[in-house]
């Protein structure tokens, strides 16, 4: 994902400056990015601590830090630096530091490495899934003692979902189980066994003990019967094809415009995949336009080419839009463009996936708003398996269609990390709430098109002699929504406007009858709602609806659904004492006694709005004057 971890604002590009050049060969080093990962306690911080320590290339305040802590101690002996230094890592852990990612930086005389520290705890899995978006080699840790555990595996499937090739199984406390041949064996064969069901097909198996430093740098003589290279020999070898990213086809998300002048107009960007040259024709999606790139510019002067991995400004031969969010392609070879996917999620927040609810979903400089059906399917990560779910819960992975509010430039994410993966916002609090993996755009994304009519809303509405509008009363149940929605109808009708009401109950005897009182029903049942009032709007009538609809993020989704000023909300509030002491229909009564879930204001939560176009205080006005009030406002509208 260009990542998921760039998205989520914790990638940096200043680490890879900051190991440099080698300073002995005078020539750039290779870089691999990995990530340390697995269940708690099977010694991440240890692992990490011992390479940092080995390779001699700590950070220089760290360096400074073990000096001084061991001239305090009057000991200068590696195992007091060591153990200082893991006991530092050990530490930001449990300072709560490291609950993001922690990024450590080293290098050899053969390759520089950037590694993501993450947690173990299954409640942490989006940082880890933050630190293996952009990883090419996970380091899975197994404590000897425990084996393969569900976090392991768990990991595992994540790291296969996020595109990771290269796998280190690394079955640490080695000395812990006597240095057994046979236990190492065991885990080896037990993990081997569920990384091929997975598709893991390149994993190395390697026993080590991170504290004792056996096979970390070198080789161990507690395990002569281990013949194969230590980890760090592993890791300074191992292949990473960077050069692949190149040969795919030219792909540049653009970030921001430069419009300084009316001489120089560029729209720079960093190319996720691609090479591009000067003369090069390109075209610019999803508006489809075609261009040539005339110059490519950067801080250090124009370029005769650039590749992935570098940011630049192209400039254009012609003047054509293209803005934040658009990608640059080949003209011969476009991406992908669709509304509507299937594509694997991971849910990252303790409150469940609303499908139905819109989110913003995030793909390289990208930002549409989605829309979450049902999930096909959830995975069980121990069996495989593919349950039943009707919602995603925290830490849950599932397969579910998603639509979008405009077209998106996608690629599959087995082809493309950069556009193929995305992360999903919520639109009131701004968390990130999920991650996801696109598989493929549906066929009716690319075989539905808007049918264009010649008979416009504007006519509709003209003939009626009226200005379209949604009048969107909400509050608790028992607050008086249908009371006074029924008596503003009454006005209005007698006014010769041409209006419709929709009614919660009536609507649930029919468009809705199939939904239940849920927080994913409730949200289905205003997304359709708002579907039908935009589609009267169209038809110039004047919408009234009474739903308790008790979640802003749906009052926001049918806003806007609709033109500009045509969504009126009106808060009818009531307290909720007052709101039960009424009890028209026995509901309260009936929540009270444990006899009707998930009822508003009771065990389920109400969200008043924060502001509404009318705000209805039934305690100070009757139902006839809040009528009279809400048709005055919608007469001077």
């Amino acid at each position: 994902m260009a990542t998921v971890a760039a998205r989520l604002a914790l990638q940096a590009d200043a680490p890879v400056a900051a190991v440099g050049a080698d300073p002995v060969r005078h020539r750039p080093r290779s870089l691999l990015r990995f990530i340390t990962c697995g269940s708690v306690d099977d010694g991440k911080s240890t692992l990490i601590g011992r390479l940092l320590y080995d390779t001699k290339l700590i950070c220089a305040d760290q360096l400074a830090a073990l000096e001084d802590d061991s001239r305090r101690h009057g000991t200068q002996g590696t195992d007091i630096d060591f153990a200082l230094l893991v006991d530092g890592l050990a530490a930001e852990r449990e300072q709560g530091i490291t609950i993001d990612v922690a990024y450590r930086y080293f290098a050899t005389a053969q390759r520089q490495f950037i590694v993501a520290d993450t947690p173990g705890h299954e409640q942490y899995t989006r940082n880890m899934v933050t630190g293996a978006s952009t990883a090419d080699l996970a380091i899975i840790l197994v404590d000897a003692r425990k084996g393969v555990l569900t976090q392991t595996r768990r990991h595992s499937y994540l790291v296969q979902l996020l595109g990771i090739r290269q796998v280190v199984l690394a079955v640490n406390k080695m000395d812990l189980v006597g240095y057994d041949q046979a236990r190492f064996d065991e885990i080896v064969s037990d993990y081997g066994a569920f990384a091929r069901s997975i598709g893991i097909e390149a994993c190395t198996a390697l026993p080590v003990s991170g504290l004792r430093g056996d096979h970390i740098t070198g080789p161990s003589a507690h395990m002569p019967w281990y013949a194969g290279p230590s980890l760090l020999a592993h890791l300074e070898t191992v292949d990473v094809d960077v050069e692949a990213v190149q040969r795919r086809p030219l792909r540049l998300p653009v970030q921001w415009v430069n419009r300084p002048d009316q001489d120089f107009r560029g729209y720079a960007g960093q190319i996720a995949a691609g090479t591009v040259c000067p003369g090069d024709a390109v075209r610019v999606l999803p508006s489809g336009r075609n261009t040539t790139v005339t110059r490519i510019v950067t801080a250090d002067g124009d370029l005769d080419a650039a590749v992935a991995g570098q940011s630049v400004t192209l400039c254009f031969a012609d003047e054509i839009d293209c803005s934040r969010g658009d990608v640059i392609v080949r003209a011969d070879e476009p991406a992908q463009v669709a509304d509507r996917f299937e594509a694997t999620i991971v849910w990252m927040a303790q409150e469940e996936l609303l499908p139905g609810r819109p989110y913003w979903l995030k793909l390289a400089t990208q930002t549409v708003t989605a829309t979450i059906h049902g999930p096909k399917h959830q995975v069980n990560v121990n069996t495989l398996e593919h349950l039943a779910a009707k919602t995603l819960g925290l830490n849950a992975i599932g397969v579910a269609t998603l639509s979008t509010d405009r077209p998106l430039v996608f690629e599959p994410y087995t082809g493309d990390r950069t556009l193929g993966g995305f992360i999903l916002v919520d639109k009131l609090t701004h968390a990130t709430v999920g991650a996801g993996m696109l598989h493929f755009a549906l066929r009716r994304s690319q075989n539905v098109h808007w049918q264009a009519l010649d008979v416009s809303r504007e006519k509709r509405a003209g003939l009626k002699h009226q200005r379209p509008a949604v009048l969107w009363f909400t509050g608790l149940s028992g607050a008086g929504k249908s009371t006074i929605a029924n008596l503003v109808e009454k006005q209005l009708a007698g006014l010769h406007r041409h209006t419709f009401l929709l009614d919660g109950d009536n609507v649930r005897h029919g468009l809705n009858k199939d939904l239940g009182f849920t927080d994913a029903d409730r949200v289905e049942n205003v997304r359709r709602v708002g579907e039908v009032a935009r589609l009267m709007t169209d038809a110039g009538l004047i919408v009234i609806t009474a739903f308790i609809s008790p979640f802003r993020a749906e009052r926001a989704m049918v806003r806007q659904m609709m033109a500009p000023g045509e969504f009126i909300e009106i808060f009818v509030d009531t307290p909720l004492a007052a709101a039960e002491a009424r009890d028209v229909k026995g509901l309260y009564r009936k929540a009270r006694a444990g006899q009707l879930r998930n009822f508003t204001g009771i065990d389920s939560p109400y969200e008043p709005p924060q502001d509404p176009e009318i705000h209805i205080d039934t305690t100070a006005i009757s139902p006839e004057e809040a009528a009279d009030r809400i048709v005055a406002r919608l007469l001077d509208a």
